[in-house]
């Protein structure tokens, strides 16, 4: 089964919750992105593995938690709650069965989950994304699986927020074939520090805007 990589910063009150609802045989692979709440010792003492990585950046905890990781297909998910690990086999099977090299999870959030700057701007990127390549792609969604190796050999080089569009971009690119599964987006656990506020929205959307004109 696959190891499912958890980027975290400061989500103490959301770890027990995720780490609980990990299905079986999964292993859960917490990387600690520099948390003062004790997110790290918490998810330790949960029975996770964690990775510690200093270099502040979405990106770079992902690329620190694909470098831990060591099975063949690997999922990545946000680990505020927003998201139910209980839906990762249904992402990570399409790559399994050989049905895509990435599959996404394409958000259908419930009434409230999604604040609409952050709805807008993702909407708004999809876009973007289905013009320039074609792909029927609705939402640059945070679960998602692919094999390993694969995808470190697409040498991602963002460490930023700017890391799931290049991973699809690069996907793309690489001719991989990219499927969508529709998976629940409830309200987050806590105040996001990225959809939180519009100032973090627009800093992210800023992080893929790079992305775009690089790829």
């Amino acid at each position: 089964m696959p190891d499912v990589i958890l980027p975290v910063l400061n989500e103490a009150s959301a770890i027990p919750g995720v780490l609980a609802r990990v299905p079986n045989g999964f292993r859960a692979i917490v990387v600690d992105n520099g948390s003062t709440d004790g997110s790290g010792a918490l998810a330790t003492k949960l029975g996770a593995l964690v990775v510690h990585e200093s270099r502040r950046g979405f990106g770079a905890a992902c690329w620190a938690g694909l470098l831990a990781a060591s099975t063949d297909v690997v999922a990545f998910m946000d680990c505020d709650g927003s998201l139910d690990p209980h839906e990762l086999p249904l992402v990570t099977g399409l790559v399994e069965s050989g049905a895509a090299d990435l599959a996404i999870g394409t958000r259908v959030a419930e009434r409230g989950a999604w604040p609409f700057h952050a709805r807008f701007a993702n909407r708004a990127l999809a876009r973007v994304v289905r013009h320039r390549t074609g792909l029927k792609i609705a939402d640059i969604g945070p679960m998602r699986a692919a094999r390993r190796a694969a995808l470190v050999g697409l040498g991602l080089v963002d460490r930023r927020f700017g890391w799931p569009l290049e991973m699809v971009m690069a996907a793309h690119h690489a001719g991989w074939r990219i499927t969508t599964t529709p998976v629940p987006y409830a309200g987050r656990t806590g105040r996001s520090k990225v959809t939180g506020t519009a100032r973090g929205t627009l800093r992210a959307a800023n992080d893929m805007m790079k992305v775009l004109q690089r790829t």
